[in-house]
């Protein structure tokens, strides 16, 4: 590896160093020591998040990166976060030496590398005493086949943190592979980003259950390259039952969620249509988000990132699917008002509603689609 093929990028504190190849290409190399800059959001959160995490969390702080690439997410970790250790994985033999390179950069001791298949590398940490506080699954595509090993890695009151980027799977363009992957079918609506968010949990759920283990969703964040999802893992049983359905009407526009399959809508009789089974239960924990919050000024990091977490605290509470101000126009054939103004104007009236961190016109509320046509 030449010296000219390498580049440092910082992100937060954090030196990292990835080879030149790897950021232009498009497609991920596969000889190629990967290192994705469009993730650094991702990253971002994922700092704030764990930091978020650690500061409640009592036990051996160990940080599991299964799918490392040069190690950035990793890299950051260990060298933001405090007293922490960290171990990262890959079959990239290049990859790896570069993460080595980058510790020594950063002055790191907290930090070692594993070279193995994923979840031979997770198998490694399943045994109890010996599991990771948190665990991370960063696959290019579907993170399904990892789940399994990934729940089984996490201790008990840990944190599991998962991305999938198959969008074309989640959006229902192959759905048959969806539900191979995911268990459940996705339906082209609007608020597609939600749905697809879903059956990510949806998928995780019901791996945690036939474990026996119960998992909670405390934050979830989307990009237009990927959804990462982060749970909290509980090892015991979990007695709820929160799989069920969207189901959304195509001639009226209402949309809600049920255990069961819905056949007419509540507002206009018509026959709807279904997207699941899926994680119908609440997305984000607020008291989770409020520690991220308090989190932020202690690391450099994308202003953004604190935007949308204030619109998750806003949204935590409210139900299942969101609207958008051009979705409501163009069945109203008028232009779209402000989002503000429809908020004020649905609370005003009575009912809930939000901002969503899925989508920047979108909005929740309790409103009827009747009710929200009208105030446009």
């Amino acid at each position: 590896m030449q010296l000219d093929q390498i580049t440092t990028i910082t992100e937060g504190t954090t030196k990292i160093l990835a080879l030149k190849q790897s950021i232009t290409d498009k497609v991920p190399p596969q000889n190629v020591a990967f290192f994705n800059p469009k993730a650094k959001l991702s990253r971002d959160f994922s700092i704030i998040a764990y930091s978020a995490f650690l500061k409640k969390f009592d036990g051996p702080r160990l940080f599991l990166d299964s799918l490392a690439g040069v190690g950035a997410r990793g890299l950051r970790v260990a060298n933001e976060i405090s007293d922490v250790r960290v171990i990262i994985n890959d079959l990239n033999p290049s990859a790896l030496e570069l993460a080595k390179k980058s510790a020594e950069l950063n002055g790191l001791t907290n930090f070692e590398v594993s070279e193995n298949e994923v979840c031979r590398f997770l198998s490694t940490f399943s045994k109890k005493g010996h599991r990771g506080a948190i665990v991370d699954v960063d696959p290019f595509g579907s993170p399904a086949r990892h789940v399994d090993c990934g729940i089984r890695a996490t201790v008990h009151k840990g944190l599991f943190s998962v991305t999938a980027t198959d969008l074309q799977v989640l959006h229902g363009i192959f759905k048959d592979a969806c539900k191979k992957k995911y268990h459940g079918v996705p339906i082209k609506t609007s608020y597609s980003d939600e749905i697809a968010a879903r059956l990510v949990v949806g998928l995780i759920n019901v791996i945690a259950a036939r474990l026996d283990v119960e998992i909670t969703p405390v934050f979830v964040e989307n990009n237009m390259h990927y959804y990462r999802i982060y749970v909290r893992v509980l090892n015991k049983p979990d007695t709820q039952n929160r799989i069920g359905y969207i189901w959304h009407c195509r001639t009226c526009g209402q949309r809600g969620a049920s255990h069961e399959q819905v056949a007419s809508c509540n507002q206009c009789s018509s026959k709807t249509e279904h997207a699941g089974p899926l994680w119908i239960d609440r997305l984000f924990d607020k008291e989770f988000l409020l520690n991220m919050l308090d989190e932020i000024p202690k690391f450099q990091i994308d202003k953004t990132c604190e935007k949308t977490i204030r619109k998750c605290i806003l949204e935590a509470d409210m139900g299942p699917c969101y609207y958008t101000l051009d979705e409501i126009a163009e069945m109203r054939h008028s232009s779209p008002i402000s989002l503000l103004k429809i908020i004020e104007r649905l609370q005003k009236d009575g009912f809930d509603a939000t901002p969503t961190s899925f989508n920047p016109t979108g909005f929740r509320t309790s409103a009827p689609i009747g009710k929200i046509k009208e105030m446009f």
